[in-house]
């Protein structure tokens, strides 16, 4: 099977960013001129069903006041559904700066260009999980 694209997704410009939060991984594309919101093909309210979700990922385009004039398409993998809305936020942050890069200040103000790096700990060996011992018996 052959994919198919939409002929505007091809010739028009778009900026990129790429978003990452502990294993999700978002590759976004903004467009000029739209305000369709697509994650891996599916709209933003089936892909984020929580209303949380969604205006975390959207968040940049709120602080920056482009709301509406940006159609955003983004292919999210890796993680669970609210490590996907900070990854696109990031990405999405991301790319508005290669957009306008005079709107860092406000991205940075609230901490949108930062890129998570918290993630789970590792299992270590001897114990249940990564620092719980068993449980010690006296007799």
């Amino acid at each position: 099977m052959t994919q198919r694209r939409r002929v505007s997704e091809e010739t028009s410009i778009y900026y990129h960013g790429t978003g990452k939060r502990k294993t999700a991984i978002a590759e976004v594309r903004l467009y000029p001129d739209g305000d369709v919101v697509a994650i891996n093909g599916r709209r933003l309210e089936q892909a984020l069903p929580l209303s949380v979700w969604q205006n975390d990922a959207l968040s940049p385009l709120r602080v920056t006041d482009t709301v509406g004039r940006f159609s955003v398409i983004a292919k999210v993998h890796g993680g669970g559904l609210s490590a996907w809305s900070h990854a696109l936020r990031h990405g999405i942050a991301r790319a508005l700066l290669s957009f306008n890069p005079e709107l860092k200040p406000a991205l940075r103000q609230h901490g949108m260009l930062t890129r998570d790096a918290r993630v789970k700990e590792s299992k270590k060996y001897g114990l249940k999980r990564a620092r719980r011992a068993p449980q010690y018996t006296k007799r």
